[in-house]
């Protein structure tokens, strides 16, 4: 009969100190082990017979060394319990050395921080599910070390959602997976610094972390102001600007879509010099009351790399996102990712892969869609007069403008109420010219659904 894992118990590293005798050395080991912490204390060690097999010695000699260590107190031995390390073994463990801390923002009973979707609403039994079937189903090779660009599963299902939803250009084999938006633009930063592209233009309003990215690649970013009509693309020529950064389809965090003749502009401007235009479309999906605003690569999928991400639609923690590449990139994106896939599990691609294919993707969005469309509502009704609220038409946030000083009194009120917000002014570029806009960038996406009255409710008292 095959014994149980604990019958045996757990598998011990032990080093005997060489020119000791057998039961010294073996007794001396095992108290180091235990008194320094590296066997805890509960831990049911390996029968003598099993432990004396695994070090080629006499069991004899095993059972004397526990029997020496149980009568010290450092393990105990009970009848049907066998021999497990003491709990007085705690008390002797060195202390830790004190972490590294790095800043943290502090936690609140609330928060409307942006660029989270409520992670309460992740598809927990329809991403099991699909789970299931993808393993089911999986080839032996999916268990291997894989293709850099991804499993070709997830990309032929990307290829045809992103066709229909999004209207990008997306053929399987031009789709590379990478772990989120972030290491997909490090990647092209890498490929752009090794092209001796010296700058990229970035809109004047975003993310700092996107930007310090492309400064950690040796790379400078030039400044595109923006305004209601989107980031001045018009500004790209003569500016000597190698690649942009764009989120053309609901600018972040101002919410501003991009006009057609601005993305005409962007995409004059890199046919006519060979720049390249990096698309972030970070929430696509969630749009309300317009008509649907596609991809910029659909206008020109040579001169577009197309990032997208499921971070927004089912949540950050997944770590999924995939780049549609140019045919003329392929060989350099894949230079710089190396020569397997490092980027996610393909338990999960696989999943993904199936999770779209069966339409649990599209319903998981549909259902999203229209919690997060009443709660902008409901953010609209109950802000009135409070602030003007634009950038509403589509994704996860919203911009509260406020009258002068109102952004400092708001976020000290805010404070009191135990609320997380951003104010607009954290997203500005430092060498942005524009004037400053007083505003709050209010993420209502971000509240699981049980608190998101009472957010609301802390929101409009910061703003009375």
């Amino acid at each position: 009969m095959t014994e149980s894992w604990a019958t045996f118990g757990a598998d011990l590293h032990l080093e005997l100190a060489a020119g000791r005798g057998l039961r010294a050395g073996l007794t001396e080991a095992l108290r180091e082990a235990a008194r320094s912490g590296r066997l805890a204390p509960g831990l049911r060690l390996p029968s003598s017979r099993s432990l004396a097999a695994d070090l080629g010695i006499a069991r004899n000699t095993v059972a004397e060394a526990y029997a020496e260590l149980v009568a010290e107190g450092w393990l105990t031995a009970r009848q049907g319990s066998g021999t497990r390390v003491a709990e007085r073994a705690r008390a002797r463990r060195p202390a830790p050395a004190a972490p590294v801390r790095r800043p943290v923002r502090p936690k609140t009973s609330y928060s409307l921080m942006p660029g989270s979707p409520d992670l309460g609403g992740f598809p927990r039994a329809g991403w099991l599910s699909a789970a299931r079937r993808a393993l089911s189903e999986a080839p032996n090779e999916a268990f291997g070390y894989a293709d850099p660009r991804g499993r070709v599963e997830l990309r032929e299902a990307l290829a045809g959602y992103l066709a229909r939803a999004r209207g990008v250009y997306a053929d399987p084999e031009r789709i590379v997976l990478c772990a989120g938006f972030a290491h997909g633009l490090m990647l092209l930063a890498k490929l752009l610094r090794a092209r001796r592209v010296r700058e990229v233009a970035v809109e004047g309003y975003g993310l700092d972390v996107h930007r310090d990215l492309l400064t950690g690649a040796g790379l400078r970013t030039r400044v595109l102001e923006v305004d209601a009509a989107g980031a001045c693309t018009r500004a790209l020529p003569g500016s000597g600007v190698g690649a942009v950064l764009l989120t053309p389809a609901h600018q972040f965090p101002t919410g501003a879509a991009l006009t057609p003749e601005r993305r005409a502009a962007a995409v004059d401007w890199a046919r006519s010099t060979g720049g390249l235009i990096l698309e972030d479309d970070y929430d696509g999906e969630f749009r309300y009351d317009r008509q649907p605003v596609g991809a910029l690569q659909g206008l020109d999928p040579d001169r577009v790399v197309y990032l997208g991400t499921a971070s927004k639609s089912l949540a950050p923690g997944l770590r999924m996102g995939w780049m549609v590449v140019p045919r003329s990139l392929m060989d350099e994106v894949l230079a710089v990712k190396g020569p397997t896939d490092w980027s996610s599990s393909a338990i999960e691609q696989l999943t993904l892969a199936e999770f779209i294919r069966s339409g649990a993707y599209d319903r998981h969005v549909r259902e999203m869609r229209l919690r997060y469309r009443r709660r902008r509502d409901e953010l609209v009704a109950a802000v009135g007069e409070r602030a003007a609220v634009s950038g509403i038409a589509a994704g996860l946030h919203a911009v509260l403008d406020l009258a002068a000083g109102g952004e400092r009194a708001a976020l000290r009120a805010a404070a009191w109420q135990d609320l997380g917000l951003q104010p607009l002014s954290f997203f500005r570029h430092p060498d942005s010219v524009a004037p400053p806009r007083e505003a709050l960038v209010v993420g209502f996406g971000t509240p699981p659904q049980s608190a998101w009255s009472a957010t609301l409710a802390a929101l409009v008292a910061a703003l009375l």
